[in-house]
């Protein structure tokens, strides 16, 4: 082959790559402009005041497409498919309570997109901000608001699998004190001080006393609750194979997603609930699986997300392992139940 041939073959080369480049970008163009279109007969959605105190209400990620996409809205609480009113704060994962939220969100750069923690007052404005060092999974704030709890990937980005990694923080939302890392309290596993390279926390869940928490530990190939001690830093591995925990109103259940042998390996979990004082399991009668941190919504039902045409939709189902699940709500993740 001549030295003219293979110039035209590279210059041919670079043309077509040119082309896929840019038939590429305008793809993803054309997405992003569908998406800031509502679409037919799809939650209404109109900007207003949102706010996490008042009563009866419910705040999620609205992922329905049109302008206020990503946005937290409000609906009552009682009606969770009526009108949205959008309040121009876009958040990746979000929870509240007393009157304190925490939003997760991605910062656009040119290159790579990094990530950080907002907590919340209750007019969404912004009391503190955190660099966050990986895709934000989980959120949760205490029930008086004091303390807030995020959980990143910052290596993988599938809690499926068992190549990832993860990072869980928690702050107290008052004085804006940080423990960047579950990783820096000592274990106690079968009565005795545990020490591994591989422990890795994610899931945080408080109780209502300002001190006690619970969070899912990974080691030796094997998920454990534990129950954590801010005082004290310390974690106590409660029982095993627990991942997502979340705690009860009255503090006395955990609601959780079980790996069951015989299920696919992208899609292993069943919802459980565990009696913290018997360590007793209830399967719920939710069958399908679930990767989701379910939120209660009062003492008999939690709530959780599964994918949807929108990217995810909200069920419920009770919390006893009777009735069965049901939709609440399209195009919506990471609800919270506020005042």
């Amino acid at each position: 082959m001549t030295v003219r041939n293979r110039v035209l073959i590279l210059v041919a080369a670079v043309a077509v790559l040119a082309v896929v480049g840019v038939a590429s970008v305008l793809h993803a163009s054309a997405r992003a402009d569908r998406r800031n279109q509502a679409q037919a007969g799809g939650p209404r959605v109109t900007a207003g005041a949102v706010t996490l105190a008042g009563h009866g209400r419910m705040v999620f990620r609205n992922m329905a497409w049109g302008p206020h996409r990503d946005e937290l809205v409000g609906v009552p609480a009682g009606d969770p498919s009526g009108a949205r009113t959008a309040s121009g704060v876009k958040c990746l994962r979000f929870y509240a309570a007393s009157g304190t939220g925490v939003c997760l969100q991605a910062v656009h750069g040119p290159v790579s997109d990094t990530y950080r923690a907002l907590i919340l007052d209750a007019r969404l404005r912004t009391v503190h901000r955190y660099d966050v060092p990986g895709i934000p999974s989980r959120a949760r704030v205490s029930p008086t608001g004091h303390f807030a709890a995020w959980t990143a990937f910052v290596g993988g980005d599938s809690y499926a699998g068992t190549n990832f990694s993860t990072r869980a923080a928690i702050v107290d939302t008052r004085s804006g004190r940080l423990i960047p890392s579950l990783e820096a309290f000592r274990i106690v596993k079968d009565g005795r001080t545990y020490h591994a390279a591989d422990a890795n926390f994610w899931g945080v869940t408080f109780a209502a006393d300002d001190r006690t928490f619970y969070a899912t530990l990974a080691t030796g190939g094997s998920t454990y609750l534990v129950r954590g001690d801010l005082l004290a830093r310390t974690v106590t591995t409660v029982h095993a194979n627990v991942e997502c925990p979340s705690l009860s109103p009255d503090g006395t259940r955990i609601a959780y997603k079980k790996r069951v042998e015989g299920l696919p390996k992208d899609a292993p979990w069943q919802l459980y609930v565990l009696d913290l004082r018997t360590l007793r399991e209830t399967p719920l009668a939710e069958r399908r699986s679930v990767d989701d941190q379910v939120v209660w919504r009062d003492a008999r039902t939690v709530v959780y997300a599964l994918p949807g045409d929108y990217g995810a939709d909200l069920y419920e189902v009770p919390a006893d392992g009777s009735g069965a699940a049901r939709r609440i709500t399209t195009a919506a993740v990471s609800p919270a139940y506020v005042g």
